[in-house]
């Protein structure tokens, strides 16, 4: 379950809804968390450390740190701010060491760095995280972080109208024994069948505020897809899934991509999160199916995405 929802950008979510959300998840078997520093400055973080005193056993969680640097630049990314980050987010979730911090899309000069990695080095052997790894924006950005021995895990957007990591960055992570974690999986929604021309969207949810990069990289915000360009491929995308909802289908299409490790829907409320879970459950995609996805991603939407991440 990817926990930005609950923590804010998305519309309001009462903190009763967040927590019936996060027990309904785990009650359905989810057991990867993933949030962020940021997600509602902290408010992501508490919320899971309320509920995981109570969780099952098994429950794993996965925070970010780097957004909260003003300004977002390369040198902020330094061994004192990774500690400071850390503790806050140690203390937000109620634990003295975290599963796996994230830099949270930082600037592509930060992969390169050797620095920042001898300080995330740091930051396990002191025992802080037990490891780490790194969200990205684009291929270019994972397969350099892939190239980096102790990354863990490598945090990118896939997605029907994203498909660019599937041939580009899934096997050169698998060779490395890189973890892929998949953010983004239902495009903002756009891959849920429920949105059209006439969904409107709460001031402050970004897609609203984001839809043309003016908070944070427009990428994020219906997977950098047009809205109009988007909503024309999930209908037919929707024809590929024939009697399975778009987004349970979606769900199990990502899944099924050779190097995906977990998938990370978020959801407002345990209704998704049931639904979201129960997607694992599906048969696998058709050799039809995944060759139909494919002809949606050509006719309407590569033009938009292939060359920008």
């Amino acid at each position: 379950m990817g926990c930005w929802q609950i923590g804010g950008s998305w519309g309001d979510v009462a903190e009763d809804a967040a927590m019936e959300t996060l027990r309904a998840a785990a009650d359905a078997g989810v057991t990867f968390f993933d949030t962020a520093d940021v997600y509602g400055d902290g408010r992501s973080e508490k919320l899971l450390g309320r509920f995981l005193p109570d969780a099952p056993e098994g429950v794993f969680v996965a925070t970010k740190m780097g957004r909260r640097a003003d300004p977002h630049e390369a040198g902020a990314y330094t061994l004192d701010n990774f500690r400071a980050w850390n503790d806050r987010s140690r203390e937000n979730l109620g634990v003295d060491t975290l599963d796996l911090v994230q830099l949270h899309c930082p600037p592509p000069a930060v992969l390169g760095t050797d620095a920042v990695y001898d300080a995330l080095d740091t930051l396990v052997a002191e025992g802080r995280t037990r490891a780490y790894g790194v969200s990205v924006e684009t291929v270019a950005e994972g397969l350099a972080a892939v190239a980096r021995p102790n990354v863990a895990s490598v945090q990118i957007i896939l997605n029907p109208l994203r498909l660019k990591p599937v041939t580009e960055f899934l096997p050169a992570a698998a060779e490395a024994g890189v973890g892929v974690v998949v953010r983004v999986p239902l495009a903002s929604g756009l891959l849920t069948g429920k949105i059209d021309e006439n969904t409107t969207f709460a001031a402050d949810d970004h897609r609203a505020f984001n839809r043309n990069g003016e908070a944070f990289d427009v990428g994020e915000t219906f997977a950098g897809v047009p809205f109009p360009v988007g909503l024309q491929a999930a209908r037919r995308l929707a024809e590929v899934a024939g009697d399975v909802p778009l987004a349970a289908f979606t769900l199990r299409w990502i899944v099924e991509q050779p190097g995906v490790s977990v998938v990370i829907p978020g959801a407002r409320n345990p209704e998704q999160a049931r639904a979201n879970a129960a997607a694992a459950q599906l048969p696998a995609p058709t050799a039809d199916q995944l060759e139909a996805v494919r002809e949606v991603y050509r006719d309407l939407v590569a033009e938009h995405v292939h060359d920008r991440w």
